[in-house]
């Protein structure tokens, strides 16, 4: 079993910042590639950024330069800092495995950016 809680959503002016952090339990193995993921209301749900257990990073090219991805070992989360947000940054934010697996969706936390 799996649980993902996702945390740290809000409403904040562009140009703003925001940090949210993923906290994961159950099955270490299946948590090695954890992901980020956002939807827009009418929209597909997309990738945003992968980050393994090494640390190593992939970011999508739509928030390339503004998002970043990173494993707190402190907290044990995984967190997404999301800087210079836009107004087509609102969306609700997830996060899971990657590839996703449908049972290990949270309730995601709603990011709204205003212009």
């Amino acid at each position: 079993q799996v649980q993902v809680v996702e945390s740290g959503g809000g409403l904040v002016q562009a140009g703003g910042s925001l940090k949210l952090s993923c906290a994961a339990s159950g099955n270490s193995i299946r948590l090695n590639l954890m992901a980020w993921y956002r939807q827009s209301p009418g929209k597909q749900r997309e990738l945003l950024a992968t980050i393994s257990t090494a640390g190593t990073t992939t970011i999508s090219a739509s928030v390339k330069g503004r998002f970043t991805i990173a494993r707190d070992s402190a907290t044990k989360t995984v967190d997404l800092q999301m800087n210079n947000l836009k107004p087509e940054d609102t969306a609700r934010y997830y996060c899971n495995v990657y590839p996703p697996q449908p049972n290990y969706w949270g309730p995601g936390t709603q990011v709204t950016v205003s212009s």
